[in-house]
């Protein structure tokens, strides 16, 4: 046997029932789509029409609500920064910018409004840091490191304050 001789087994593949081929087809005429209506129109859409009866997308109740003014940041962990440092995608001795990180692909997408560092692994490396925010535990690591981070959002305390 060789590679040109291969086949399926009879009956493996089914042919595909060809519509609107005329009476003797068994699928001629209406094409298996009875007789007028909407449904036997082309570009019906009846998703989640229930004849009539109140739809459960309508029934049902709706709770909480979306703000449209959210602001979503891109989650940096210090031991992520000090990997990006120790393989040379971010330079130590020059400030860290987000512009860097979105440069060294730490995130993209520009539904972000910027980087919140947070506290997760360890840091040796002496950085200076500039992000919208960070949690106490990272802005801790990085000064127990000998360097410093500066937030670009003030905190909401210190604003009702």
């Amino acid at each position: 046997m060789n590679l040109n001789e291969l086949r399926d087994n009879q009956g493996a593949r089914l042919k595909s029932k060809r519509l609107g081929r005329g009476i003797g087809s068994g699928k001629g005429k209406t094409s298996g789509k009875g007789v007028k209506g909407q449904k036997a129109r082309e570009g019906v859409s009846l998703n989640g029409f229930e004849g009539g009866q109140l739809p459960i997308y309508r029934r049902m109740p709706k709770r909480g609500f979306t703000n449209v003014n959210r602001k979503d940041y891109a989650p940096l962990n210090v031991g992520t920064l000090a990997m990006l440092i120790a393989a040379g995608k971010l330079d130590a001795s020059a400030p860290i910018t987000e512009e860097n990180l979105r440069a060294a692909g730490v995130y993209a997408g520009s539904k972000l409004s910027g980087v919140r560092l947070l506290g997760r692994g360890e840091i040796s490396t002496k950085v200076e840091i500039v992000v919208s925010g960070a949690s106490a535990t990272a802005i801790a690591a990085i000064e127990q490191a000998g360097g410093t981070v500066k937030t670009l959002v003030a905190k909401a305390e210190a604003a009702a304050a």
